[in-house]
């Protein structure tokens, strides 16, 4: 199957002082339609700064980078992030901050009730509606900014470690839902997090990137059924996979430290 989203060689440069310094180099990798992709890797690798690149957000030096063929060159309606900041409008209630996207497309004044109606009732904040986010827990705001992007109706979903701000309890349920939406609406994700547990849990493939300047180093196809069990996250399967990429993670880190301390003798 063609990709969907394709990373073309892409080099991602920044100013630093009087050089210029590459934040990734010569990534490549594609991105099927209605896949979920989990990037994850050390601190500082530039997975964000990919992340921000397809949307629109990051120049990109030297490459490029495609959506259903067609070059990327700024944001588009048919990418839409997620942030670990909830980033909601706090004059708002939940209902009108998640109506805020509907106002963006221009959606019909009408037309609207519903659409949030049905939304709020993925997300379980039927009850909230009129809620302003001040008076929310971090789940429950997470869950308003996950109905907004919905609300857009994109076809790819950006995600930059948007669960990484919660705690491990809270955290779990709001994967097993962004799992439960995302089977359902038969969207594209590609996902950001440090986290390799919630990496093997959500992805169908894991793309492993090196240190600074980061590159893809593996990938890791997840093979298990879905819907997954919450038991999926205490399998031998699960184990093994977390193991080995742990181990490829750690090698990264090393070689980053290794590197930092040869710079420091200099």
């Amino acid at each position: 199957m063609q990709a969907y989203l394709d990373i073309d060689t892409v080099t991602i440069a920044y100013p630093r002082g009087r050089t210029v310094v590459d934040a990734v180099r010569n990534v490549s990798f594609g991105v099927k339609r209605q896949e979920f992709v989990v990037l994850v890797g050390p601190s500082g690798c530039g997975k964000t700064t990919v992340l921000h690149a397809i949307g629109g957000l990051a120049p990109v030096s030297n490459g490029e980078i495609r959506l259903n063929g067609r070059a990327v060159s700024g944001p588009g309606p048919e990418r839409v992030m997620v942030f670990q900041e909830y980033s909601l409008f706090r004059w708002r209630t939940v209902r009108r901050n998640i109506e805020f996207a509907l106002e963006c497309n221009r959606v019909p004044r009408a037309q609207r009730g519903p659409i949030v109606a049905k939304l709020l009732q993925q997300v379980g904040l039927e009850e909230h509606a009129d809620v302003y986010p001040d008076r929310l827990s971090g789940g429950m705001k997470q869950r308003v900014a996950i109905a907004r992007a919905l609300a857009y109706d994109a076809d790819m979903l950006l995600m930059d470690e948007p669960f990484g701000a919660l705690d491990a309890q809270t955290r779990l349920i709001m994967q097993a839902l962004l799992l439960e939406i995302w089977e359902g609406s038969g969207k594209t994700v590609l996902f950001v997090t440090h986290d390799i547990d919630e990496a093997i849990y959500l992805a169908d493939r894991i793309l492993i990137m090196s240190a600074g300047p980061g590159t893809i180093k593996a990938e890791y196809p997840v093979a298990a059924v879905r819907p997954r069990p919450l038991d999926f996250l205490i399998s031998e399967e699960f184990i093994d996979l977390k193991r080995e990429i742990f181990g490829a993670i750690r090698a990264e880190d090393f070689r980053t430290t290794a590197q930092q301390r040869k710079a420091m003798a200099r």
